[in-house]
C-alpha cells in the first residue's frame, strides 16, 4: 500500500461531517512536524483551522483543502460502511474519498518526499485545511485568510485539491469560480378564500409573470473564460396546505452563477427593476456567496499543466465550471489560485469513491508541481487546451 492511499485511509476513517473535524487535522499536523511545518491554530466558532507551514522565503506555495465532508446519507444505500474504507475493483470507497481527502493525503506524501530529496529547498511551502467548506463557509478558510492578512502575509501561489477531473485524472484544471448571488423573495398578497377571489390578492399568481420573465432572460454572454450566467430557483412555497385558501405570501429562494460579464450590483438592479415593473408587493433580501476570480494561464498553470503531463500524458484542459470553492478567499492574498484533483463524479454520492491508481499519480504530480515550482526549471511546452 502506497503512503499516500495509507493515509487516505486513515482520514477517510475518521467521521467528519461539516463542521466536525474528526482529529484529521491534528494527525496531518502531527505527521508533518517531522518534515519541519509549525502549527497555527486559528479555530472560529467551532469550525477547526489549520496552518501549517515551512520556511518563510519567497516564493510561498500553499496547498488548500477541507477536512469536513458532507452527510453520508441512508447507511443502508452503500455498498459498505461510508466512514469505514474498502477497496473494490480498483476503487477506494468512503465518504470524503474524492472530496478531498485523497487530495490531502496526497498533499502530505508530497510535501514529505519534496522535503526528503530537497532539504534545503527556497521558497516556502504551507498547508490551509479547514473543517468549514462544505458548510456556511462563515468560520472556515475565511477565517484564516482574515489573520494572514492581518499580519500582513501573503501567499503567491495556491493549489486547492478540489476534485477536478472529469474523465480521467489530468483532464481539468479549473483556473477561476463563478460568482455566487443569492435572493430570498417573499412576495406579499391577501389570504382569501378561493370563492371569492375579489377580496383577496393571491402572490402566487402575482408572481408568476415576473418569474417567467426572469426565468427567460439572458443575463449575459459570459466571455473567453466563464460560460454566461445562469439564473435558478431553488425553492417555491406559499399555502396553507388548506385547497380552499388563496395564501397572503409567496417565497421564493433563487440564485444566479455569475461571470464577471455581470456585477452582482449589476444583477440585483435589473431583477428589482422587473419585479417592479410588474407592480408586486415583495420584501428582498441579497446574500452574495462569491465574487467571480480567475487565474489566468501564467506560471502557476504552466507548472501544473506540465507536472500533469509528465505524470499522466494528459494535456489539461481550462475550466471555470462548477460551484464555489475556498479558493473565492484565498484569491484576496494570493494572486494564482487553481484548482486540481481527482475524479468528481461520485462526490456528495452514495458510494463516493476514487480510482486507486489514481491516488499515487495525484500525489506524483503535486510533488513535481512543487519540484518545478521551487527550484524554477520548468518548461512551459505543456500548455492547456
Amino acid at each position: 500500500m502506497s503512503a499516500a492511499l495509507e493515509l487516505a485511509r486513515l482520514l477517510i476513517a475518521r467521521s467528519s461531517v461539516t463542521p466536525e473535524d474528526g482529529g484529521c487535522q491534528q494527525l496531518v499536523a502531527e505527521r508533518l512536524a517531522g518534515a519541519g511545518f509549525r502549527a497555527e491554530r486559528f479555530d472560529r466558532n467551532g469550525t477547526c483551522n489549520l496552518w501549517l507551514q515551512r520556511g518563510a522565503g519567497r516564493p510561498l506555495f500553499a496547498f488548500l483543502g477541507h477536512t469536513d465532508v458532507v452527510p453520508p446519507g441512508p447507511r443502508e444505500l452503500w455498498s459498505s460502511d461510508p466512514f469505514e474504507p474498502q477497496e473494490r475493483d480498483g476503487w477506494l470507497y468512503g465518504r470524503g474519498s474524492a472530496d478531498m481527502k485523497t487530495s490531502i493525503a496526497a498533499f502530505v506524501v508530497a510535501v514529505e518526499r519534496f522535503v526528503r530529496n530537497r532539504p534545503q529547498h527556497p521558497g516556502g511551502i504551507a498547508l490551509l485545511l479547514t473543517s468549514d467548506e462544505e458548510g456556511p463557509a462563515t468560520d472556515g478558510t475565511v477565517a484564516v485568510v482574515e489573520a494572514l492578512q492581518a499580519r500582513g502575509q501573503h501567499v503567491d501561489f495556491g493549489l486547492v485539491g478540489e476534485p477536478t477531473s472529469t474523465l480521467d485524472l489530468g483532464d481539468t484544471i479549473k483556473n477561476g469560480r463563478r460568482g455566487s448571488l443569492s435572493g430570498h423573495l417573499v412576495v406579499h398578497g391577501v389570504q382569501g378564500h378561493v370563492a371569492y377571489p375579489q377580496l383577496a390578492r393571491n402572490p402566487i399568481h402575482q408572481l408568476a409573470p415576473a418569474l417567467a420573465e426572469l426565468a427567460a432572460a439572458a443575463w449575459d454572454d459570459g466571455d473567453r473564460y466563464f460560460p454566461p450566467t445562469t439564473f435558478q430557483v431553488s425553492n417555491l412555497h406559499a399555502g396553507t396546505g388548506a385547497g380552499n385558501v388563496i395564501p397572503g405570501r409567496c417565497e421564493m429562494h433563487f440564485n444566479f452563477r455569475f461571470s464577471p460579464a455581470s456585477g452582482a450590483a449589476e444583477l440585483r438592479q435589473r431583477v428589482e427593476r422587473i419585479l417592479d415593473r410588474h407592480a408586486l408587493s415583495y420584501a428582498l433580501t441579497w446574500t452574495l456567496g462569491a465574487e467571480p476570480f480567475l487565474t489566468p494561464a501564467g506560471t502557476l498553470v504552466d507548472v501544473l499543466s506540465q507536472a500533469i503531463v509528465e505524470v499522466t500524458g494528459a494535456r489539461p484542459q481550462l475550466s471555470t465550471t462548477g460551484g464555489t470553492s475556498d479558493g473565492r478567499f484565498l484569491i484576496r492574498i494570493c494572486p494564482q489560485v487553481i484548482e486540481f484533483g481527482p475524479l468528481n463524479a461520485s462526490i456528495h454520492q452514495v458510494d463516493e469513491r476514487v480510482r486507486i491508481e489514481d491516488v499515487e499519480r495525484l500525489t506524483r504530480i503535486y510533488q513535481r508541481t512543487l519540484e518545478l515550482l521551487l527550484s524554477g526549471d520548468h518548461r512551459a511546452d505543456a500548455p492547456p487546451r
